[in-house]
């Protein structure tokens, strides 16, 4: 019966440790989303603890912060999880070869796979197991190492975008806003260039979070920001501007809105959310006509030359935003973003937010407020001064 059950623990052993060096192999080697299984499922067992424990604490920003975990405990948990299992695997192979009890086996693959050499046995085939051992240990944490830097270059640049985004769109990002505060800061002619910006900007976030998912839920370092958000906002306001002013609307707003649905459609691949490919113009969004409706008021406030009534631009927003509010609405749960307008409602994580700017001048120094309705919120960081 002993003999059997090593012959199995050999089994298991080789198993173990032939899955965990693939696992290793394609997702800190590989530049593509083959293997993200083991780094999903960390990621949503915390996110799923810390939505749970959400609603316990006392504000949004105290959310946020035990949110915030949730990205780099998964990478710290899944680069443990890879030491353990290597480890696992060794022992069981050890302790076929030795004969050694399995406490003995741990301690002899433990001193080899941390390259600590405190324990070791006197068999050639042991001592070429523990030289196996070594070698692989020290190549997975070699990766690891390296890994931290990409993983962190691919996190900085995504946020330098998303940064400068909160002047043009407000904080939380909103898509209507964009429209509205570049006409009336006349700075119309800046859209185009941004669009293409955010079209690029799309493109490396796509190729790096599709490969890299754990970076998915790595929050921004201030709060009322999040990469998720600033995208949706420039998606948004392209689609309201065809959907609006169609022969207004530069080229660029297209080629952002595409690559951004790519995009999304790039992180529901490597997070395995169903997503309809090609869905009808007609088949309808969860944003509400009355939600759509406060947007274009609000263009209709800074006098945005608009070609087409609510009722056709409604038409033809839903028609583009069927495209990728699917995703959006499933990122949103799985990630918990900031609450931001025309986002899916999260009461566990806080009330919907609104951007807001004041004109503050020398005869009104108290501001007036140029954007907003009732339901805005006011941050230090979002009122703006203009002279008269």
């Amino acid at each position: 019966m002993e003999t059997f059950a090593r012959l199995v623990a050999l089994v298991a052993g080789i198993a173990i440790v032939i899955v965990t060096v693939w696992s290793v192999f394609t997702s800190l080697v590989l530049p593509r989303a083959a293997s993200s299984r083991m780094v999903r499922a960390l990621a949503r067992i915390l996110a799923g603890s810390a939505r749970r424990l959400a609603p316990r604490l006392p504000d949004y920003e105290v959310r946020d912060r035990i949110l915030s975990i949730v990205g780099p405990g998964a990478v710290v948990a899944l680069f443990g999880v890879w030491i353990l299992l290597i480890l696992l695997g060794f022992s069981l192979i050890i302790w076929w070869d030795t004969g050694f009890n399995l406490l003995d086996a741990v301690g002899i693959a433990g001193s080899s796979v941390t390259t600590l050499g405190i324990a070791a046995s006197s068999g050639a085939g042991a001592r070429t197991l523990e030289i196996s051992a070594a070698v692989i240990g020290l190549g997975v944490v070699a990766l690891e190492i390296a890994y931290l830097p990409a993983l962190y270059s691919a996190f900085a640049t995504r946020e330098t975008e998303v940064t400068l985004l909160s002047a043009r769109a407000g904080t939380p990002a909103w898509g209507p806003e964009i429209l509205a505060r570049h006409h009336w800061l006349q700075t119309m002619d800046e859209l185009p260039p941004l669009y293409a910006q955010w079209e690029r900007w799309a493109s490396a976030v796509s190729e790096s979070h599709a490969n890299y998912p754990a970076l998915i839920w790595f929050r921004s370092p201030e709060s009322s920001r999040s990469w998720l958000v600033g995208l949706v906002a420039m998606m948004d306001s392209a689609a309201m501007y065809h959907s609006a002013s169609p022969q207004l609307t530069p080229r660029q707003a297209r080629l952002c809105l595409s690559m951004g649905i790519r995009c999304l459609r790039s992180m529901a691949g490597a997070l395995h959310i169903p997503f309809d490919p090609d869905p009808l113009p007609t088949t309808g969004i969860r944003l509400t006509r009355p939600e759509f409706e406060h947007g274009f008021r609000r263009l209709e406030e800074v006098h945005f030359p608009l070609e087409r009534d609510l009722d056709e631009s409604w038409r033809h927003f839903q028609g583009w935003r069927v495209n990728y509010e699917p995703i959006v609405d499933a990122l949103t749960r799985l990630i918990a973003p900031p609450p931001a307008p025309w986002f899916v409602a999260q009461p566990e994580i806080g009330a919907t937010q609104w951007p807001l700017i004041l004109n503050r001048t020398p005869d009104e120094p108290q501001g007036a407020q140029t954007f907003g309705s009732n339901k805005t919120f006011k941050t230090p960081s979002d009122r703006e001064s203009k002279s008269s």
